[in-house]
């Protein structure tokens, strides 16, 4: 079955950044559109970016400009750079994979940025 596995999590200073990767197993990798969601204590998981099998990318508005997806279809990897952090980006970041029917979902990492 799909497995995504996130890392690179961890505590950060604000104005600092961080990458994140999500290693994938268990599915064609290069036929999945991909993306990272984040979820903060009380709120809803949101949509942070996301980059489809051509290579396509999208950003929410909040963090256009400063983060950046990217993906390895030779090593079924996918990363988030995370630049000019601050306080209001603490949250745990999710990795997703899908394609059709598939929607599949890592475990998380928790990313703190601390004021």
């Amino acid at each position: 079955q799909v497995q995504l596995v996130e890392s690179g999590g961890g505590l950060v200073q604000a104005g600092g950044s961080l990458r994140l990767s999500c290693a994938a197993s268990g599915l064609s990798f290069s036929s999945y559109d991909m993306g990272w969601y984040r979820q903060a204590p009380g709120k809803q998981r949101e949509l942070v970016a996301t980059i489809d099998v051509g290579g396509t990318t999208n950003y929410s508005y909040s963090v256009k400009g400063r983060f950046t997806i990217s993906k390895d279809n030779t090593k079924n990897t996918m990363w988030l750079h995370m630049g000019s952090l601050s306080p209001e980006d603490t949250a745990v970041y999710i990795c997703n994979a899908r394609r059709l029917r598939v929607n599949a979902w890592g475990q998380g990492t928790q990313v703190t940025v601390s004021s």
